[in-house]
């Protein structure tokens, strides 16, 4: 019987050494020295070097002079990570319908004079719930109502989000798009360097 043990028992060691200790201590070794950003959860910081995010997940921005992401169907808040979801609601199911002409209703109201069609990944949420981008098409939409709120040129704001904006991946997958809390940090530098011109000038 111990003949049949023994061996059993040192596989059992080995493995455990394998799968337990040596392959996962070099995975991560690989990942912190060639893929650190990502490895550590694509964090996004502010001036002062502190987390304010990931470039992974959105955050919910309802300020008039912000960028707005795309609707979050996670629960019990919006961009919930722990539970990442879609509403699941099909395109005839009426919650949905209200869902989206609530939404849409929403951004005309915070932007009466803007008579432009409504981006449908403004007034959607994603398969995740998380989606931290917008199309280059719903940044552009909300320009308008930014440019007005930080009295700033709107050609400025464009510039602003054609430098933000990510090409395909490879050229080939996905479309163009801009992480809105990337885009965010940006305008506030831009509003401050604005800022400081004007007090420089005066």
């Amino acid at each position: 019987m111990l003949s049949y043990l023994k061996p059993a028992a040192v596989m059992l060691l080995l493995l455990t050494l394998l799968t337990g200790v040596i392959y996962p201590a070099l995975v991560s070794v690989v990942a912190q020295v060639f893929f650190a950003d990502q490895a550590n959860g694509s964090l996004i910081k502010n001036e002062q070097g502190q987390p304010i995010g990931s470039a992974l997940i959105g955050q919910s921005f309802d300020d008039p002079k912000y960028f707005w992401g795309r609707p979050s169907a996670t629960g019990p808040y919006a961009n919930n990570a722990a539970a990442s979801s879609g509403s699941n609601l099909g395109p005839t199911n009426p919650a949905l319908v209200e869902a989206v002409a609530a939404r849409v209703q929403a951004l005309k109201t915070a932007d009466p004079g803007n008579k432009a069609a409504v981006p449908v990944d403004l007034v959607t949420a994603s398969g995740s719930g998380l989606d931290p981008h917008i199309s280059p098409a719903a940044a552009e939409y909300q320009i308008n109502r930014i440019s007005k709120a930080r009295h700033l040129d709107p050609n400025k704001l464009r510039d602003l989000v054609t430098q933000m904006t990510e090409a395909r991946q490879w050229l080939v997958f996905g479309e163009p798009r801009v992480n809105v809390l990337r885009l965010n940090l940006a305008l506030d530098r831009l509003d401050r360097s604005r800022l400081n011109s004007e007090s420089i000038s005066h």
